[in-house]
């Protein structure tokens, strides 16, 4: 009987290893994790590096063209271009970690409270947090930030926390769903036979068993909040100056679109880049993680 514990760790870890071969062979997948990855890098190596300071301003050299001295051009102020695309991929990864995890917290969790008094016979919890999420359908992450800078006026916070709430139904919805058909299945009627509680059942079973749609839509979300915050700080509503944000870079560059058109290309290929590479992951994710569609791989 000691031994038991050996051969289960062995079959996890092969298990392991045959999802991550079948996963490298997905064009999706593959494509998608290179280029997160590529975000994820540019983000920490901002931490310790960049050609120059991202707001480093130099008139002389204002409007350059890539060479050796700045890779990508400097912009109409003479801010190096590359140093602004790295250290602002840090606003991205900041807003797309923390809007998606208030999502994620708040959402599962309204969608495993509504599913399970659902399926304890009740029914007003689960319509409560049901029109309460067709009620913040209604408020766009943009119009919840204008509302919010209005008050408290723009920044990267209120950009944070505007996303983080429109997510809160998305992931309380698929919670739902997902939880209402785990509370179908026998083996939780066996739990409840053996006289495990609603959040016992939850955190053992519910939990588990519907982890991959909300990895799938984690990852989905997390390139809505990178576009989401590019378009805030697109409008002035987002990240402030001095701080370097793609979405602002785009704003600036509207007016030198003839004079220097590769001021508007360089951030708009580094969301384009983003925002593809997470919606490719988000799509592999959900072919390797769902049985039916693995199958046939």
């Amino acid at each position: 009987m000691a031994d038991a514990p050996a051969p289960l760790a062995a079959a996890r870890a092969g298990a392991g290893a045959g999802f991550w071969r079948r996963a490298w062979r997905h064009p999706s997948f593959a494509v998608g994790a290179l280029l997160t990855a590529a975000l994820a890098l540019a983000a920490l190596l901002s931490l310790v590096w960049s050609p120059y300071p991202p707001a480093e301003i130099d008139i002389p050299n204002k409007l350059a063209p890539p060479g050796a001295a700045h890779w990508l051009g400097t912009d109409s102020l003479g801010r190096d271009i590359a140093s602004q695309l790295l250290v602002g991929s840090q606003n991205s990864i900041v807003v797309g970690v923390v809007a998606v995890g208030i999502g994620l917290v708040l959402g599962v969790a309204l969608g495993c409270l509504a599913a399970a008094h659902a399926a304890a016979g009740g029914r007003w919890v689960d319509e409560l947090v049901m029109r309460g999420c067709d009620f913040t359908f209604a408020f766009p992450a943009l119009l919840t930030a204008i509302m919010l800078t209005a008050i408290y006026g723009p920044g990267l916070l209120m950009s944070i926390v505007a996303i983080g709430i429109f997510n809160v139904p998305v992931f309380a919805r698929i919670a739902r769903g997902s939880a209402q058909v785990v509370w179908a299945r026998e083996f939780v009627t066996a739990a409840r036979a053996a006289g495990k509680g609603p959040w016992r059942i939850t955190l053992d079973h519910v939990l588990p068993n519907i982890a991959s749609p909300l990895v799938v839509q984690a990852s989905i979300s997390f390139a809505t909040a990178i576009l989401a915050e590019a378009a805030l700080s697109y409008l002035g509503l987002g990240t402030q100056p001095p701080q370097p944000s793609w979405g602002r870079m785009l704003n600036e560059a509207q007016t030198q679109m003839f004079q220097a058109p590769l001021l508007a290309l360089w951030p708009g290929l580094a969301i384009m880049a983003s925002v593809l590479g997470l919606n490719l992951l988000g799509d592999g994710l959900r072919d390797l993680l769902d049985p039916k569609l693995s199958r046939r791989r």
